[in-house]
């Protein structure tokens, strides 16, 4: 990498740093620290509320993703809007009355100390592990570049991290995340820019997007009915539902993002600012990665996208196959080259016969590609005995490194560090205000000063960040990272969902029953994780349903 981009990188870092301390007011208050005084805009919130989501993986997991596999990724959100007008009149107005630090105070007044605790002891579990994953991204990206080992990256872009969260709190999360908001949005359209201009002459953009339906990237909508089908319609409005609920209503670090707003109202504006702008943002990361598949459609590209991996087999006791199999893909993208232009030249033609056999020709060439990569991959997993191996998150690292021009690409690694940071700033900052306020605060120092409180955070804070660090290492390889994530969160979101369907919805609930039903949920989740294929978006219903039935059922019991 060029010492332009170097300086670009290295610039960002120590300002975004010093930035963010230098802002930070009242941080030696316990208030102060985790909720800002709660003082800050609506605007600020919101803006934070989507760096929190927009993190490392959505530049790179989601890119890939959308290389890969098209548009379809974006039916995900569809439910969004919906979940934030729901939280709106339900659980931000409970939350701000009840003047809590955290979601689950809420859960002891409703119900009682051990309820509580059980469901902050989930969110611990799957945030951190979460958090992993958010770490792992931009490691997968410093590893590429620098060549040195991921347990390196990961420590080098979490730790910087982990030490201006400790210091600044939740008020230097929030006004770095405005920042970083900013050169996210800029660094993505700056790609879009350099894609659309590398397209040939003779191909303009609405051939190019013509040429991507063809594949089925620019697929915005599935209503075919599949409880094993990740991606549909109803998976994005039913089942992403009850996520994006939980997620946005239930969830430390996204609870402690709109309590640091002024008012109720605020709270609500900073929700519904998020909702509604992330569709069309997830639909840019989305469309950086369609790009990308047009970029290597016309410009020879690698077989596989891991250095790493595709070195050891080419040096290993199978180079000999992997040689065979990239001669043939080889022929094979230039017959789908070809294919293309074919297709471009057609659709300028009053032909509407020419353009269909140009049509099948393409599609039947990108068939013969995507076998071999195919067959590539596997002979990878076969080779290296690493039976998750999968590229995609290095295809959009691989494109800003090869192709893109010297300062834009410092300035892409730049947004990448700043929607990892975002995200990791404030995920810690979430474990670490459940951590004292629900544990150490409720059960082992109940009348301590601020001082000491704050001391025990910044603690907490450096526990969380290693602990991340650590499940980071391995997190890389498990696949599309976009996908890992919210598979992580859907193990536990439904469940914990339904325990405040309960609290909110079921007066007559009880604490033992509301005890019960989540461990019901949470078995259930399990269950059918482990023996059916059912789709972890579904996960989030089949959770909060249990959690309510049971819980329903065994506190009109009690009450008998």
């Amino acid at each position: 990498m060029h010492p332009i981009d170097w300086s670009i990188i290295a610039i960002y870092l120590v300002w975004i740093v010093w930035d963010g301390l230098r802002l930070t007011t009242r941080s030696h208050e316990i208030e102060g620290y985790f909720l800002a005084g709660r003082s800050l805009p609506w605007w600020a919130v919101g803006l934070s509320v989507m760096a929190t989501q927009l993190s490392a993986i959505t530049m790179i997991g989601t890119t890939g993703q959308g290389y890969a596999d098209g548009m379809r990724f974006l039916q995900f959100y569809y439910a969004l809007p919906l979940a934030m007008i729901i939280l709106s009149v339900t659980l931000v107005p409970f939350f701000h009355k009840a003047r809590v630090y955290t979601a689950y105070e809420y859960l002891e007044r409703r119900f009682d100390a051990k309820t509580r605790a059980f469901t902050s002891l989930l969110f611990l579990l799957s945030r951190s592990m979460s958090l992993g994953v958010v770490i792992s991204a931009p490691a997968v990206v410093l590893a590429v570049v620098l060549g040195i080992s991921v347990t390196s990256t990961v420590l080098l872009i979490a730790l910087p991290t982990a030490v201006y969260t400790m210091f600044g709190g939740v008020q230097a999360v929030t006004w770095t995340d405005v920042k970083q908001m900013v050169l996210i949005v800029g660094g993505l359209t700056a790609s879009i820019v350099v894609l659309v201009l590398a397209l040939p002459p003779e191909v303009g953009i609405v051939q190019a997007l013509h040429i991507a339906g063809a594949t089925g990237r620019l697929q915005t909508f599935d209503f075919t009915f599949d409880l094993s089908n990740q991606y549909t319609f109803w998976s994005g409005t039913i089942a992403a539902l009850f996520l994006f609920c939980s997620y946005f209503g239930t969830d430390q670090s996204q609870v402690q993002r709109y309590l640091t707003a002024r008012s109720v109202d605020e709270a609500r504006g900073s929700l519904l600012m998020s909702g509604y702008w992330k569709i069309p943002l997830q639909a840019l990361v989305l469309l950086v990665g369609v790009f990308v598949f047009l970029f290597y459609l016309f410009t020879p590209g690698p077989m596989l996208f891991n250095p790493v991996h595709e070195r050891a087999v080419r040096e290993g006791s199978r180079a000999g196959e992997y040689a065979a199999l990239e001669e043939r893909f080889e022929a094979a993208a230039a017959a789908r080259r070809e294919a293309a232009l074919a297709l471009a030249e057609a659709q300028g033609a009053d032909d509407a016969l020419r353009l269909d056999a140009a049509g099948q020709a393409f599609k039947a060439r990108e068939v013969d590609v995507r076998a071999i990569r195919s067959e590539a991959l596997t002979l990878v997993r076969d080779a290296t005995g690493d039976r998750t191996y999968n590229d995609v998150n290095y295809v959009f690292p691989t494109f800003i490194m090869r192709h893109m021009p010297i300062g834009l690409v410092g300035l892409l690694f730049a947004a990448i560090f700043a929607a990892a940071m975002s995200t990791i700033s404030a995920e810690l900052a979430s474990l670490s205000a459940a951590t004292v306020i629900d544990f150490y605060r409720r059960f082992m120092r109940r009348d301590a000063d601020d001082r000491h409180y704050l001391r025990v955070s910044k603690l907490a804070t450096g526990f969380w960040g290693l602990f991340a660090s650590a499940v980071a290492v391995w997190a890389a390889e498990l696949g599309s990272l976009i996908e890992v994530v919210n598979r992580f969160g859907s193990f536990f979101y439904g469940s914990i969902l339904g325990v405040f369907m309960l609290a909110v919805g079921v007066p007559r609930a009880t604490g033992t029953g509301a005890f019960i039903g989540l461990i019901a949920g949470m078995a259930s989740v399990a269950w059918v994780a482990r023996f059916t294929d059912i789709a972890f978006l579904w996960h989030n219903v089949i959770g909060a349903v249990a959690v309510v039935i049971v819980g329903s059922a065994v506190s009109a019991v009690r009450v008998r």
